[in-house]
Protein backbone atom coordinates (compact mmCIF):
# COMPACT_ATOMS: atom_id res chain seq x y z
CA UNK A 1 0.00 0.00 0.00
CA UNK A 2 1.73 3.14 -1.27
CA UNK A 3 4.98 1.17 -1.33
CA UNK A 4 4.63 -0.19 2.21
CA UNK A 5 4.28 -3.91 2.85
CA UNK A 6 1.79 -5.15 5.49
CA UNK A 7 4.42 -5.14 8.24
CA UNK A 8 5.55 -1.61 7.38
CA UNK A 9 1.95 -0.38 7.76
CA UNK A 10 1.27 2.77 5.74
CA UNK A 11 -0.48 5.21 8.09
CA UNK A 12 -2.84 8.12 7.47
CA UNK A 13 -3.86 10.56 10.22
CA UNK A 14 -7.35 11.94 10.78
CA UNK A 15 -9.17 14.12 13.30
CA UNK A 16 -12.22 12.31 14.77
CA UNK A 17 -15.43 13.50 13.13
CA UNK A 18 -13.89 14.83 9.92
CA UNK A 19 -14.70 13.50 6.47
CA UNK A 20 -11.79 11.76 4.79
CA UNK A 21 -11.61 10.97 1.07
CA UNK A 22 -9.61 7.91 0.07
CA UNK A 23 -8.68 7.12 -3.54
CA UNK A 24 -8.08 3.41 -4.12
CA UNK A 25 -6.01 2.58 -7.20
CA UNK A 26 -5.29 -1.02 -8.08
CA UNK A 27 -1.76 -0.70 -9.48
CA UNK A 28 -0.93 -4.39 -9.22
CA UNK A 29 0.27 -6.56 -12.07
CA UNK A 30 -2.39 -9.25 -11.82
CA UNK A 31 -4.14 -9.14 -8.41
CA UNK A 32 -7.83 -8.36 -7.89
CA UNK A 33 -8.37 -7.04 -4.35
CA UNK A 34 -11.31 -6.97 -1.94
CA UNK A 35 -11.20 -3.70 0.02
CA UNK A 36 -12.77 -2.99 3.40
CA UNK A 37 -12.20 -0.94 6.54
CA UNK A 38 -13.66 -2.92 9.47
CA UNK A 39 -15.82 -0.67 11.62
CA UNK A 40 -16.23 2.06 8.97
CA UNK A 41 -18.82 2.45 6.25
CA UNK A 42 -17.53 3.80 2.96
CA UNK A 43 -19.45 6.03 0.56
CA UNK A 44 -18.37 5.54 -3.06
CA UNK A 45 -18.33 8.87 -4.91
CA UNK A 46 -16.19 8.16 -7.97
CA UNK A 47 -15.40 5.21 -10.23
CA UNK A 48 -12.36 5.50 -12.50
CA UNK A 49 -12.25 9.23 -11.77
CA UNK A 50 -15.86 9.85 -12.83
CA UNK A 51 -18.46 11.11 -10.36
CA UNK A 52 -21.20 8.66 -9.41
CA UNK A 53 -24.26 8.99 -7.20
CA UNK A 54 -23.06 8.21 -3.64
CA UNK A 55 -23.37 4.55 -2.64
CA UNK A 56 -22.90 3.47 0.99
CA UNK A 57 -21.07 0.14 1.23
CA UNK A 58 -18.91 -1.96 3.54
CA UNK A 59 -16.65 -3.56 0.92
CA UNK A 60 -15.82 -3.50 -2.77
CA UNK A 61 -13.84 -5.58 -5.22
CA UNK A 62 -11.37 -3.68 -7.38
CA UNK A 63 -9.88 -5.06 -10.57
CA UNK A 64 -6.41 -4.25 -11.84
CA UNK A 65 -6.33 -0.62 -13.10
CA UNK A 66 -9.72 0.29 -11.62
CA UNK A 67 -10.00 3.20 -9.19
CA UNK A 68 -12.64 4.04 -6.59
CA UNK A 69 -12.92 7.17 -4.47
CA UNK A 70 -14.68 6.71 -1.14
CA UNK A 71 -15.53 9.03 1.75
CA UNK A 72 -15.33 7.85 5.36
CA UNK A 73 -16.16 9.66 8.60
CA UNK A 74 -14.24 8.09 11.50
CA UNK A 75 -15.90 9.60 14.57
CA UNK A 76 -14.24 7.61 17.36
CA UNK A 77 -10.80 8.17 18.83
CA UNK A 78 -9.45 4.87 17.54
CA UNK A 79 -7.44 3.37 14.70
CA UNK A 80 -8.93 1.52 11.73
CA UNK A 81 -7.29 -1.03 9.43
CA UNK A 82 -7.52 -0.48 5.67
CA UNK A 83 -7.56 -4.08 4.49
CA UNK A 84 -6.99 -5.07 0.85
CA UNK A 85 -7.39 -8.83 0.63
CA UNK A 86 -6.25 -10.61 -2.53
CA UNK A 87 -9.21 -12.28 -4.24
CA UNK A 88 -7.46 -15.66 -4.10
CA UNK A 89 -6.72 -15.10 -0.37
CA UNK A 90 -3.00 -15.58 -1.01
CA UNK A 91 -2.12 -12.40 0.89
CA UNK A 92 -3.09 -8.81 1.54
CA UNK A 93 -2.05 -5.18 1.57
CA UNK A 94 -2.71 -3.22 4.74
CA UNK A 95 -2.62 0.31 6.08
CA UNK A 96 -3.97 2.23 9.07
CA UNK A 97 -6.20 5.26 9.58
CA UNK A 98 -5.48 6.66 13.01
CA UNK A 99 -5.93 9.83 15.09
CA UNK A 100 -2.42 9.41 16.56
CA UNK A 101 0.83 8.09 15.19
CA UNK A 102 1.72 4.63 16.48
CA UNK A 103 -1.87 3.55 17.15
CA UNK A 104 -2.95 0.44 15.21
CA UNK A 105 -6.03 -1.75 14.83
CA UNK A 106 -6.43 -5.53 14.52
CA UNK A 107 -5.71 -7.01 11.09
CA UNK A 108 -8.49 -9.37 9.90
CA UNK A 109 -7.68 -12.98 9.16
CA UNK A 110 -7.76 -14.05 5.53
CA UNK A 111 -11.09 -15.59 4.57
CA UNK A 112 -11.56 -18.95 2.88
CA UNK A 113 -10.44 -19.09 -0.73
CA UNK A 114 -13.41 -18.94 -3.14
CA UNK A 115 -13.93 -21.82 -5.55
CA UNK A 116 -15.68 -21.34 -8.89
CA UNK A 117 -17.87 -24.10 -10.28
CA UNK A 118 -19.23 -24.67 -13.76
CA UNK A 119 -22.36 -22.86 -12.59
CA UNK A 120 -20.29 -19.68 -12.57
CA UNK A 121 -20.06 -20.02 -16.35
CA UNK A 122 -23.76 -20.76 -16.76
CA UNK A 123 -22.92 -24.43 -17.27
CA UNK A 124 -24.28 -26.24 -14.21
CA UNK A 125 -24.70 -29.78 -15.51
CA UNK A 126 -24.32 -31.50 -12.15
CA UNK A 127 -20.57 -31.64 -12.69
CA UNK A 128 -18.26 -31.33 -9.71
CA UNK A 129 -15.74 -29.43 -11.80
CA UNK A 130 -14.35 -26.47 -9.93
CA UNK A 131 -11.49 -24.05 -10.16
CA UNK A 132 -9.24 -23.07 -7.28
CA UNK A 133 -8.44 -19.36 -7.63
CA UNK A 134 -5.22 -19.92 -5.76
CA UNK A 135 -3.95 -22.39 -8.37
CA UNK A 136 -5.36 -21.19 -11.67
CA UNK A 137 -3.32 -23.63 -13.72
CA UNK A 138 -4.67 -26.70 -11.93
CA UNK A 139 -8.29 -27.83 -12.10
CA UNK A 140 -10.00 -30.42 -9.90
CA UNK A 141 -12.25 -32.51 -12.13
CA UNK A 142 -13.34 -35.07 -9.57
CA UNK A 143 -13.68 -38.02 -11.94
CA UNK A 144 -10.65 -36.89 -13.98
CA UNK A 145 -12.84 -35.56 -16.75
CA UNK A 146 -11.03 -32.77 -18.60
CA UNK A 147 -12.43 -29.73 -20.34
CA UNK A 148 -10.34 -27.71 -22.80
CA UNK A 149 -11.81 -24.19 -22.77
CA UNK A 150 -9.74 -23.33 -25.84
CA UNK A 151 -11.71 -25.79 -28.02
CA UNK A 152 -15.29 -25.12 -27.04
CA UNK A 153 -17.73 -24.35 -29.87
CA UNK A 154 -21.45 -24.64 -29.20
CA UNK A 155 -22.80 -24.26 -32.68
CA UNK A 156 -22.10 -20.68 -33.66
CA UNK A 157 -20.93 -20.39 -37.26
CA UNK A 158 -19.29 -17.75 -39.39
CA UNK A 159 -22.41 -17.79 -41.55
CA UNK A 160 -24.48 -16.69 -38.55
CA UNK A 161 -22.18 -13.71 -38.07
CA UNK A 162 -22.21 -12.79 -41.78
CA UNK A 163 -26.01 -12.87 -41.84
CA UNK A 164 -26.09 -10.61 -38.77
CA UNK A 165 -23.51 -8.25 -40.25
CA UNK A 166 -25.57 -7.78 -43.42
CA UNK A 167 -28.41 -6.07 -41.57
CA UNK A 168 -29.25 -2.59 -42.84
CA UNK A 169 -27.82 -0.20 -40.26
CA UNK A 170 -29.04 2.79 -42.21
CA UNK A 171 -32.68 1.85 -41.66
CA UNK A 172 -32.37 2.14 -37.89
CA UNK A 173 -34.24 5.15 -36.50
CA UNK A 174 -32.21 7.78 -34.72
CA UNK A 175 -33.45 7.64 -31.17
CA UNK A 176 -32.27 8.90 -27.84
CA UNK A 177 -31.12 6.41 -25.27
CA UNK A 178 -34.18 6.91 -23.09
CA UNK A 179 -36.62 6.23 -25.95
CA UNK A 180 -36.66 2.47 -25.49
CA UNK A 181 -35.48 -0.05 -22.89
CA UNK A 182 -31.74 -0.69 -22.92
CA UNK A 183 -32.36 -4.42 -23.31
CA UNK A 184 -33.79 -3.87 -26.80
CA UNK A 185 -30.49 -2.44 -27.97
CA UNK A 186 -29.18 -6.01 -28.12
CA UNK A 187 -31.05 -6.27 -31.45
CA UNK A 188 -28.43 -4.05 -33.11
CA UNK A 189 -26.52 -6.06 -35.71
CA UNK A 190 -23.24 -7.61 -34.67
CA UNK A 191 -20.35 -7.18 -37.08
CA UNK A 192 -18.53 -10.21 -38.39
CA UNK A 193 -15.41 -11.35 -36.60
CA UNK A 194 -13.11 -14.36 -37.05
CA UNK A 195 -14.02 -17.50 -35.14
CA UNK A 196 -10.62 -18.49 -33.84
CA UNK A 197 -9.93 -21.29 -31.38
CA UNK A 198 -11.37 -20.67 -27.95
CA UNK A 199 -14.54 -18.85 -29.03
CA UNK A 200 -17.16 -20.73 -27.03
CA UNK A 201 -20.29 -18.55 -27.28
CA UNK A 202 -21.90 -20.71 -24.61
CA UNK A 203 -25.61 -21.27 -25.17
CA UNK A 204 -26.30 -21.20 -21.44
CA UNK A 205 -24.28 -18.05 -20.76
CA UNK A 206 -26.14 -16.07 -18.06
CA UNK A 207 -25.61 -12.66 -19.67
CA UNK A 208 -24.57 -9.65 -17.60
CA UNK A 209 -23.76 -10.33 -13.95
CA UNK A 210 -24.00 -6.71 -12.87
CA UNK A 211 -25.68 -7.47 -9.56
CA UNK A 212 -22.94 -9.85 -8.39
CA UNK A 213 -20.16 -8.43 -6.19
CA UNK A 214 -17.37 -10.75 -7.35
CA UNK A 215 -15.86 -14.09 -6.41
CA UNK A 216 -16.11 -14.91 -2.71
CA UNK A 217 -18.27 -11.90 -1.75
CA UNK A 218 -21.84 -13.13 -2.25
CA UNK A 219 -22.46 -14.28 1.34
CA UNK A 220 -20.26 -12.06 3.51
CA UNK A 221 -23.18 -10.58 5.48
CA UNK A 222 -22.63 -6.94 4.64
CA UNK A 223 -23.11 -4.56 1.69
CA UNK A 224 -20.65 -5.08 -1.15
CA UNK A 225 -20.54 -2.77 -4.16
CA UNK A 226 -21.78 -4.16 -7.48
CA UNK A 227 -21.73 -2.68 -10.98
CA UNK A 228 -25.52 -2.32 -10.81
CA UNK A 229 -25.03 0.18 -7.95
CA UNK A 230 -23.08 2.60 -10.15
CA UNK A 231 -24.99 5.53 -11.63
CA UNK A 232 -23.40 8.62 -13.18
CA UNK A 233 -23.96 11.77 -11.15
CA UNK A 234 -24.64 13.80 -14.31
CA UNK A 235 -26.12 12.65 -17.64
CA UNK A 236 -23.76 11.62 -20.41
CA UNK A 237 -23.19 14.30 -23.01
CA UNK A 238 -23.76 11.94 -25.95
CA UNK A 239 -27.27 10.47 -25.78
CA UNK A 240 -27.28 8.95 -29.29
CA UNK A 241 -28.11 5.29 -29.65
CA UNK A 242 -25.25 3.21 -31.04
CA UNK A 243 -25.69 2.42 -34.73
CA UNK A 244 -23.49 -0.66 -34.85
CA UNK A 245 -22.24 -3.32 -32.48
CA UNK A 246 -18.96 -5.17 -32.19
CA UNK A 247 -18.72 -8.45 -30.27
CA UNK A 248 -15.41 -9.66 -28.85
CA UNK A 249 -14.84 -12.94 -27.04
CA UNK A 250 -12.35 -13.20 -24.19
CA UNK A 251 -10.67 -16.52 -24.83
CA UNK A 252 -7.95 -18.67 -23.37
CA UNK A 253 -6.80 -21.85 -21.70
CA UNK A 254 -5.94 -21.77 -18.00
CA UNK A 255 -3.97 -25.01 -18.09
CA UNK A 256 -1.83 -23.93 -21.07
CA UNK A 257 -1.87 -20.23 -20.07
CA UNK A 258 -2.93 -18.92 -23.46
CA UNK A 259 -4.98 -15.72 -23.64
CA UNK A 260 -6.51 -13.86 -26.57
CA UNK A 261 -9.49 -12.06 -28.10
CA UNK A 262 -11.64 -14.16 -30.43
CA UNK A 263 -9.11 -16.98 -30.18
CA UNK A 264 -6.35 -14.94 -31.80
CA UNK A 265 -3.28 -13.57 -30.02
CA UNK A 266 -2.20 -9.98 -30.60
CA UNK A 267 0.68 -11.17 -32.80
CA UNK A 268 -1.76 -13.08 -35.04
CA UNK A 269 -4.24 -10.33 -35.92
CA UNK A 270 -3.91 -8.41 -39.18
CA UNK A 271 -4.62 -4.92 -37.94
CA UNK A 272 -6.46 -2.72 -35.46
CA UNK A 273 -10.15 -2.63 -34.67
CA UNK A 274 -11.60 0.36 -36.51
CA UNK A 275 -13.81 2.99 -34.90
CA UNK A 276 -15.08 5.68 -37.26
CA UNK A 277 -14.26 9.03 -35.69
CA UNK A 278 -17.31 10.50 -34.00
CA UNK A 279 -19.43 7.37 -34.28
CA UNK A 280 -21.52 5.93 -31.49
CA UNK A 281 -21.02 2.19 -31.18
CA UNK A 282 -21.72 -0.68 -28.82
CA UNK A 283 -19.14 -3.27 -27.74
CA UNK A 284 -20.23 -6.63 -26.33
CA UNK A 285 -17.57 -8.45 -24.31
CA UNK A 286 -18.19 -12.19 -23.91
CA UNK A 287 -16.00 -13.98 -21.36
CA UNK A 288 -15.56 -17.59 -22.49
CA UNK A 289 -13.13 -18.33 -19.64
CA UNK A 290 -13.37 -19.08 -15.93
CA UNK A 291 -11.30 -16.07 -14.89
CA UNK A 292 -12.30 -12.44 -14.41
CA UNK A 293 -10.66 -10.06 -16.88
CA UNK A 294 -10.28 -6.28 -16.30
CA UNK A 295 -10.60 -4.92 -19.85
CA UNK A 296 -9.12 -1.48 -20.45
CA UNK A 297 -9.53 0.88 -23.41
CA UNK A 298 -6.98 3.68 -23.70
CA UNK A 299 -7.95 7.17 -24.84
CA UNK A 300 -11.71 6.98 -24.29
CA UNK A 301 -14.17 6.22 -21.54
CA UNK A 302 -16.81 3.57 -22.08
CA UNK A 303 -20.34 3.69 -20.69
CA UNK A 304 -21.29 0.54 -18.80
CA UNK A 305 -24.79 -0.47 -19.91
CA UNK A 306 -26.38 -1.22 -16.54
CA UNK A 307 -29.94 0.05 -16.97
CA UNK A 308 -29.43 3.71 -16.09
CA UNK A 309 -29.86 5.05 -19.63
CA UNK A 310 -28.14 8.42 -20.06
CA UNK A 311 -26.84 8.01 -16.49
CA UNK A 312 -24.94 4.81 -17.26
CA UNK A 313 -21.57 5.10 -15.46
CA UNK A 314 -18.44 6.00 -17.44
CA UNK A 315 -15.36 3.86 -16.83
CA UNK A 316 -12.00 3.15 -18.45
CA UNK A 317 -11.66 -0.40 -17.05
CA UNK A 318 -14.45 -2.99 -16.90
CA UNK A 319 -14.08 -6.29 -15.04
CA UNK A 320 -15.83 -9.02 -17.03
CA UNK A 321 -16.72 -11.94 -14.76
CA UNK A 322 -16.36 -15.60 -15.80
CA UNK A 323 -19.03 -16.61 -18.30
CA UNK A 324 -20.38 -13.06 -18.49
CA UNK A 325 -21.70 -11.11 -21.47
CA UNK A 326 -21.10 -7.43 -20.68
CA UNK A 327 -22.07 -4.45 -22.82
CA UNK A 328 -20.55 -0.96 -23.10
CA UNK A 329 -21.32 2.01 -25.34
CA UNK A 330 -18.54 4.15 -26.78
CA UNK A 331 -18.30 7.55 -28.42
CA UNK A 332 -15.23 7.41 -30.67
CA UNK A 333 -14.05 10.95 -29.98
CA UNK A 334 -10.27 10.44 -29.63
CA UNK A 335 -8.55 10.12 -33.03
CA UNK A 336 -5.47 7.96 -33.20
CA UNK A 337 -4.22 4.49 -32.37
CA UNK A 338 -5.04 3.17 -28.89
CA UNK A 339 -4.27 0.06 -26.85
CA UNK A 340 -7.15 -2.21 -25.83
CA UNK A 341 -6.29 -5.09 -23.54
CA UNK A 342 -6.82 -7.20 -20.46
CA UNK A 343 -5.07 -5.38 -17.62
CA UNK A 344 -3.81 -8.59 -16.03
CA UNK A 345 -0.24 -8.03 -17.16
CA UNK A 346 0.54 -11.64 -17.99
CA UNK A 347 -2.70 -12.06 -19.94
CA UNK A 348 -1.87 -8.98 -22.01
CA UNK A 349 1.68 -10.24 -22.60
CA UNK A 350 0.34 -13.66 -23.63
CA UNK A 351 -1.88 -12.11 -26.30
CA UNK A 352 -5.15 -10.74 -24.84
CA UNK A 353 -4.58 -7.37 -26.48
CA UNK A 354 -5.68 -5.49 -29.59
CA UNK A 355 -5.29 -1.96 -30.88
CA UNK A 356 -8.12 0.40 -31.78
CA UNK A 357 -7.79 2.96 -34.57
CA UNK A 358 -10.13 5.96 -34.40
CA UNK A 359 -10.33 7.82 -37.67
CA UNK A 360 -11.66 7.74 -41.22
CA UNK A 361 -11.27 4.32 -42.80
CA UNK A 362 -9.45 4.44 -46.13
CA UNK A 363 -11.33 2.84 -49.02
Amino acid sequence: MNGYGPDSNWTGLFTPGERVRLRFINGSAITIFNERIPGLEMTVVQADGQNVSPVVIDEFQIGTAETYDVVVTPSDDQAYTIFAEAMDRSGYARGTLTPRAGLTAPVPALRERPLSTMKDMGMDHGSRTRMDHGHTSRMDHGAKAQMDHSRMDHGRTAANDRESAQMDHGSMPKMKQGDRPHEELSMIATHDHPQGPGVANLTEMPGARLGEPGAGLSDVGHKVLTYSDLRALEPNTDDRLPVRSLELHLTGSMERYMWSFDGEKYTEVEGPIHFEQGERLRMVLVNDTMMAHPIHLHGMFVELVNGNGSYNPRKHTIVVKPGERLTVDITADAPGLWAFHCHLLYHMKAGMMRTVFVGTKEV
